[in-house]
């Protein structure tokens, strides 16, 4: 292999970094103030709303207050992942703390399944013996809590909901508003037929609403845990429309992740044919990644593919044999250009 046909690894970030940077400490500036006016009137609704609950003895009042606590936690959980992870990466951390708001929401989708565990069985035992619920009392309740609702929405819809961890506590926040227009329905029904066990049917409700979110942040938040490629990314797909460029023979090591939520990576190492420009394939990758996958993190090892005898013996299916010089362990499929793309 001649001189050139060393190794060319690169990695693309997009954008300028001091932009960037800029931009996103206005937003997340921005996200913090709509989140903090979310918390203060969740706070000062959700302490009044306690008292009427167990004056009222609405399990339903109880439990929208005992979700308005998760709000509340999320919120705070939010803030404090968004603080975390705005430093800057240093030390053994080489991404920073950004997957600090990963964890923040899937603390928020376990708090949401825990509970919906113990709401749905105190709503279950009251339905079999309700108590007696003034309905007056429940009915507005809840209608100043969906007012107070709509408000913490309308603020934090204002956020970026593209982070998972903002997505979280607005989906604490969109549950509960869900749940004070069941529970003043409720308030309705027992006022105008005595139906006490309504109170206990609109506490289900919002069981089911609770569990509705809490699986789905704890499925998104152990996708990116995992590693897993960002929903609607298939990386087999990725790696033929890359196969496909021109100069390009082998695609291997290809890894699609998202270091947070909203920012995927990708690498992989890229076997050109001989006497091909490596630096300009990079770059048309790159640029490819970009524009068709909003891949803006991507690190590429390119290699010339090198000697006839490597040409030869590219007829074999294992890349540790075809390549021995490049990977002695390859991970996951390879795909290749040609005839012998798979």
């Amino acid at each position: 292999m001649s001189s050139h046909d060393h190794d060319h690894g690169a990695h693309d970030h997009g954008g300028h970094g001091s932009h960037r940077g800029h931009s996103h400490g206005v937003a997340a500036d921005a996200d913090r103030r709509w989140l903090l006016s979310a918390l203060t009137l969740i706070v000062a609704f959700m302490a009044g709303e306690v008292v009427v609950g167990f004056a009222a003895k609405s399990l339903a009042l109880i439990s929208d207050a005992a979700h308005m606590l998760t709000d509340a936690a999320s919120i705070v959980l939010a803030l404090v992942a968004m603080r975390l992870s705005a430093r800057p990466a240093r030390g053994g951390y080489t991404y920073g703390l950004k997957r600090a708001e990963i964890l923040s929401a899937q603390a928020n989708g376990v708090t949401l399944l825990v509970l919906s565990a113990w709401l749905g069985y105190e709503a279950i035992r009251r339905l079999v013996n309700p108590p007696e619920v003034t309905g007056s009392l429940v009915l507005i309740t809840a209608l100043v809590g969906i007012v107070i609702n709509l408000a913490a929405t309308w603020c934090m819809s204002k956020a970026n909901r593209t982070s998972l961890n903002v997505e979280g506590a607005f989906q604490h926040v969109v549950t509960d508003l869900y749940a004070f227009i069941a529970t003043a329905v409720a308030g309705v029904i027992i006022l105008t037929t005595g139906f006490l066990q309504a109170d206990a049917i609109a506490s289900l409700i919002v069981v089911a609403l609770m569990l509705r979110a809490g699986i789905g942040l704890v499925r998104d938040s152990g996708r990116i845990f995992l590693e897993a490629a960002p929903a609607g990314i298939d990386p087999d797909a990725v790696a033929d429309r890359l196969v496909a460029a021109p100069l390009v023979v082998e695609i291997h090591d290809l890894h699609i992740w998202e270091i947070t939520s909203g920012q995927p990576a990708l690498s992989a190492h890229i076997l050109v044919a001989p006497g091909g420009d490596c630096h300009a394939v990079r770059r048309g990758l790159q640029r490819q990644l970009r524009d068709d996958y909003r891949i803006t993190h991507a690190t590429l090892q390119v290699d010339h593919v090198g000697t006839d005898e490597d040409q030869e013996l590219l007829q074999i299916t294992e890349p540790a044999a075809a390549f021995p010089d490049h990977c002695g362990d390859s991970h996951g499929p390879v795909h290749r250009s040609g005839p012998h793309e798979h």
